[in-house]
């Protein structure tokens, strides 16, 4: 297995480099040095493995050849930690049963801040009936006549549940606002009606907890070209994105406002320092984890059960048409 991590990470950098050389520049007002390219690409890679690994194979394939001894040392550090919290994701996934919580986490933050990739990670071994994302598309022609909560309201958990919203109601507050989507009257009636309506679901039960993913102008930029540069992520880019580079400031200015404003005791906002992507997943998670008290809920043994047989049961057999074909 570690062969062949190390043989698919060498093909991506490979299809990043031919992409590069066939735009025949370098990237633009960044000195991108090969280290950086390789350490990007190889965060991306880590991944794909992570779904892969267990602790038995983890020394085997993370065994720092070829790698500086503190890199090597940062990449086990971060995998290790990785996969015991997500273990204590799980436990605290079967306590949200257990009793019949209701859990919204919201996930906000400027474009390419890493929400995205903290969410991947805090659901990668969960249930996915118990743990959902919401990323909700642009509203449509009458979405855009309701009450503006409306359409999140529906997606909001049952006991049992919990939700993690990628991007949030808080859209109003950062790209409808800059992106002139909505007009200074709608602003200002979000920011009287939001702490109530925060108020309200806290009320109701939900525990509701709000991430703010902070990076600077520097990292978003460079984040930005490696989108741009990388053949496999420049889907992740899309016009709203590009525009809303050049309006960072704006962003910035709506970001304070919003964060003034919203922030309340019943449903404060933290702050992830997302500079370093590993390390803010994994802060991310540990503080996830020291928001809702739980415990270890016990579980009767698993046992599987003998298989039934009947003497006279035969296989029906299959076209071989009907076969995908052994490709690989």
């Amino acid at each position: 297995m570690a062969n062949r991590a190390v043989t698919d990470l060498q093909y991506r950098l490979s299809m990043l480099a031919g992409h590069q050389r066939s735009k025949g520049n370098v990237m633009s007002g960044i000195d991108v040095e090969s280290d950086l390219v390789a350490a990007e690409m190889a965060d991306s890679f880590d991944e794909e493995l992570e779904m892969e690994l267990d602790d038995d194979r983890l020394e085997q394939l993370l065994s720092g050849e070829g790698l500086p001894p503190q890199e090597a040392a940062d990449r086990r550090t971060y995998f290790k930690e990785l996969f015991r919290l997500q273990s204590e994701l799980v436990k605290l996934q079967d306590w949200i049963v257990h009793k019949k919580l209701k859990v919204v986490v919201l996930f906000e933050g400027r474009d390419a801040a890493g929400k995205g990739g903290a969410i991947k990670r805090i659901t990668q071994r969960l249930n996915p009936r118990v743990c959902r994302v919401a990323a909700l598309p642009a509203p449509n022609e009458r979405e855009r006549t309701q009450w503006y909560f409306q359409r999140y309201v529906s997606h909001l958990p049952a006991a049992g549940e919990m939700v993690l919203f990628d991007r949030s109601w808080y859209n109003r507050a950062g790209v409808e606002r800059v992106m002139g989507f909505c007009n200074e009257a709608d602003v200002d009636e979000f920011f009287r009606s939001v702490p109530e309506f925060e108020r309200m679901l806290v009320r109701s039960g939900i525990v509701l907890i709000k991430y703010w993913f902070s990076i600077t102008d520097e990292q978003q930029h460079l984040r930005f070209q490696m989108r741009i540069q990388d053949p496999l992520k420049q889907w992740k880019l899309s016009p709203m994105d590009l525009e809303s580079r050049r309006r960072w400031e704006h962003y910035t200015k709506a970001k304070e406002a919003m964060l003034e404003r919203t922030h309340i005791p019943e449903a404060p906002w933290w702050i992830v320092e997302a500079v370093d992507k590993k390390r803010s997943r994994l802060n991310c998670i540990h503080h996830l984890l020291t928001q809702i008290p739980y415990a270890e809920v016990p579980h009767e043994p698993v046992v599987l059960p003998q298989r039934a047989r009947s003497p006279d049961y035969q296989r029906g057999a299959i076209p071989n048409e009907w076969y995908v074909p052994t490709v690989y």
